[in-house]
């Protein structure tokens, strides 16, 4: 199964994301019985009402959230909304790898505000983000995506709409898209887009839970057999689209496939450091993969062929960057094809030696066969602060990563 998120033209909300998870078919009652639960690990702030109701959004039927909330909280702390979260999940009941998610949806927004005020992660205080309805997005999502099954599914997102014009908020006026939303974006794969809304149409929250969700970047729908759709309306009204995120489920016959583009350039005149350098600076710059090749070329000359996969919003800077770290007076470019095993992104937390760790590793599958591999990045630093070998490191993280998986299996 793969499914698609498409926040092309409304962008994306944690209440958007919510309610056309609601709309694809996850359980309301379910979602909101633990909400309401939820409430009591954040003091001074009360549901009064929360319900999914069917709207008309410009001619498109749609799910949205009614939430009405009494609270009088101008600003709470951030690790105080990450404990509620947490406390609610455990409440709620649900799998390791819903709690990793929801932790990581909160994480990212703490990050994000830690980074751009340059202050210590637990010292962010929220202002817009201070209220229940932070709490009943990401735990509601969560609760949703279990129920669904969606969270071992391949997740692909679409370009995502963050409208445009300026934004006022608890530090002033800004241009739109806030701080906050580029921060979460930006150690991301995902493509944003503004339009003429002269509105926010991507909100933090929504961005951070969808950095946390997807698996793939992609530019268009891939070839499928839809099974269901799910329609999610925002609170705002506009005259010329529909304020609706849509998700997509469906079948995928073998594998999935894309386009990616190929740059390629001999130099002779280069050295092994700098060569090596470059690989650096091309794949921290969004390069796919980077590979250099030994060569002969005219008159006998040695050469090193630089070959680079990226995708076509990469190629003028990493044109760029080859230019100047090599001298190259030329470059080719050429598009291919290619076939993809399915796979998607987890993570887990581990104890090794005595000390824990959290670990990310890709699962795939192909016709039946599955398999999982870790992080290197993750291996060889786990590697390093248990004074270890990477191999002997690796068997010991697959085990604990197999009992995660065996525990998430047994509890479905």
């Amino acid at each position: 199964m793969v499914i698609v998120i498409d926040p092309q033209i409304a962008g994306v909300s944690g209440d958007m994301l919510l309610s056309s998870l609601v709309d694809l078919g996850a359980d309301k009652n379910k979602i909101l019985d633990a909400i309401k639960k939820s409430q009591k690990f954040l003091p001074n702030s009360n549901i009064k009402e929360i319900d999914f109701t069917k709207v008309t959004q410009r001619g498109v039927e749609a799910t949205q959230l009614k939430l009405e909330i009494d609270e009088d909280i101008h600003e709470r702390k951030g690790t105080e909304i990450k404990n509620a979260i947490s406390d609610s999940v455990k409440s709620a009941g649900l799998s390791p790898k819903g709690e990793s998610f929801a932790q990581s949806c909160i994480d990212t927004l703490i990050l994000s505000e830690s980074k751009i005020h340059g202050i210590p992660a637990d010292s962010v205080h929220f202002h817009e983000a201070s209220g229940i309805d932070t709490l009943v997005d990401i735990l509601g999502v969560t609760i949703a995506l279990e129920d669904l099954g969606i969270l071992d599914e391949r997740i692909l997102c679409l370009p995502v709409a963050v409208g445009g014009g300026l934004v006022t908020f608890s530090h002033g006026t800004m241009s739109n898209p806030a701080s906050a939303v580029l921060e979460i974006f930006r150690n991301s794969s995902l493509q944003i887009q503004g339009n003429s809304s002269e509105s926010e149409l991507t909100t933090p929250t929504g961005a951070c839970i969808l950095v946390n969700l997807f698996d793939a970047s992609v530019d268009y729908y891939p070839k499928m057999k839809i099974e269901s759709i799910g329609y999610g309306a925002g609170q705002k009204n506009f005259e010329t689209f529909s304020n609706v995120l849509k998700i997509v489920r469906g079948a995928q016959n073998g594998l999935d496939t894309d386009s990616v583009k190929i740059l390629e350039t001999n130099v002779d005149d280069v050295s092994g450091e700098i060569l090596g350098n470059l690989i650096e600076k091309l794949m921290s710059k969004g390069a796919k993969d980077v590979s250099i090749y030994n060569g002969i070329t005219k008159k006998g000359r040695p050469t090193n062929l630089v070959n680079v996969i990226c995708d076509e919003q990469r190629v003028e800077s990493l044109i760029d960057t080859i230019i100047h770290e090599t001298g190259t007076l030329g470059i080719r470019i050429s598009e291919s094809g290619r076939f993809i095993v399915p796979r998607s992104v987890h993570s887990a937390i581990v104890g090794i030696s005595g000390q824990t760790f959290k670990v990310k590793y890709k699962k795939s599958s192909f016709k039946g066969r599955h398999d999982f591999k870790i992080e290197f990045d993750d291996l060889k630093n786990i590697s390093n602060r248990i004074s270890k070998s990477i191999k002997e490191s690796e068997l010991l993280l697959r085990k604990e990563i197999e009992k995660v998986e065996d525990a998430d299996e047994s509890s479905r």
